[in-house]
């Protein structure tokens, strides 16, 4: 199975993969990765500590309910939070724990077969990726002389992922109707917030486990046509930055990335996607702004640990622990595809109580959206060659 998932299946297409998110060794180690986050409760109120309390049975009926496809998803709980640096908040969605458990499995099957076909340039929610790897590659191409930036802001992208077109990319590597079924659940999930409820006909959560897989899964396709097109993007989930030579070759290629974001149901926000000059304007990406050419304090060497972390403050607000993913692949990796593999087990003691809200406290995803612990990497992509003449980006 293993050397399977290394080097594919044939005709690209996995058939059977539910008889890999059912069984308790990977709900166990899925309720392990989703009890270390401490996390909030969703609608039903039940705690981490309350889940544990009853952790054999509540493992046992939501590998009973995935084997026979009779799992339904609860509600998910919506709060909003601050977006750093802006007056505007984020909403934020809760599941509740045995939700986050199965989405946590389901990933752990999930990513491995995604993550080994996913283009270079992107970074966010990659297992040994990060967001100082994203701001060195940036870096690195300004130094090159790709001076004119395409600032791309995608509007409200979480919210308007459309359902068919995803569930279509996630059908291209697995047939299973069970896994593809599950999936379309937590997509179809309600949404409680406050007293309102509604069911949401596009987008997938932001702060669902499975939320980072599906969206990067949702742009995997705009990532390879830029790289086809030799186009340099750098691109962290949503977030992305188009490096060119030229400020022709950056018009081109907006214009180009504003067709196929029509084409995919999303749109560029219209007033905060431009074209400059990044010799003469700044621009911020990840919360780094880049000035003259170069970022306002360079991205820290590897191995190094600076004061301003662009994911602090979202981890702050959350109060996650900010996770070391650095292994996440290659052990979820062996723990569902090994059939020799045992169950993941003990974790650090936490703390039981509650959060209030629990919106700064949610830990509905399995790392935080700006996780900064991921191994370095310290070549971050190819290092493109000085300006020439005639080049097109």
């Amino acid at each position: 199975m293993l050397t399977a998932l290394d080097e594919g299946v044939k005709g690209g297409r996995w058939f059977s993969l539910i008889d890999k998110v059912h069984p308790e060794r990977n709900l166990r180690a899925a309720f392990s990765r989703v009890a270390a986050n401490e996390g909030a409760a969703g609608v039903d109120h039940v705690t981490v500590t309350m889940f544990e309390e009853r952790l054999d049975a509540e493992l046992k009926d939501l590998g009973d309910a995935l084997r026979t496809g009779s799992y339904r998803p609860q509600a998910i709980r919506r709060c909003h939070i601050p977006k750093p640096g802006s007056g505007e908040t984020r909403p934020l969605g809760i599941p509740t724990i045995r939700d986050r458990v199965v989405q946590t499995a389901l990933r752990h099957v999930l990513e491995p077969i995604f993550e080994r076909d996913f283009a270079a340039q992107s970074y966010g929610f990659r297992p040994g990726r990060g967001c100082k790897d994203a701001l060195r590659r940036v870096d690195e191409l300004l130094k090159a002389g790709y001076a004119h930036v395409v600032d791309a802001d995608l509007k409200s992208y979480f919210d308007t992922i459309p359902h068919d077109a995803l569930l279509a990319l996630v059908a291209r590597k697995t047939s299973d109707g069970k896994v593809l079924n599950l999936i379309d659940a937590f997509l179809r999930q309600g949404v409680m917030d406050g007293l309102a409820e509604w069911t949401p006909e596009t987008g997938t959560p932001e702060g669902a486990v499975i939320s980072p897989l599906l969206s990067n899964i949702y742009l995997d396709p705009l990532d390879r046509l830029m790289a086809e097109g030799g186009v340099e993007m750098v691109r962290y989930a949503d977030d992305f930055v188009i490096l060119c030579r030229t400020a022709e070759d950056a018009a081109r290629v907006l214009d180009q990335v504003r067709q196929w974001t029509a084409q995919a149901g999303l749109t560029l926000h219209p007033t905060k996607t431009r074209v400059i000059d990044a010799g003469t304007e700044s621009f911020d990406f990840l919360g780094r702004r880049f000035e003259g050419g170069r970022p306002s304090s360079s991205p820290q060497e590897p191995g190094q640990v600076e004061d301003d972390d662009p994911g602090q403050d979202v981890a702050q607000l959350r109060r996650e622990p900010r996770h070391d993913h650095r292994h996440a692949q290659s052990d979820a990796s062996r723990l569902v595809w090994n059939t020799s593999s045992t169950a993941v087990s003990g974790r650090s003691p936490r703390s039981t109580s509650g959060y209030g809200c629990g919106c700064e406290a949610s830990s509905a995803t399995a790392s935080a959206w700006r996780d900064e612990d991921a191994e370095p990497i310290t070549n971050a992509g190819p290092t493109p060659s000085s300006p020439t003449t005639g080049s097109t980006t």
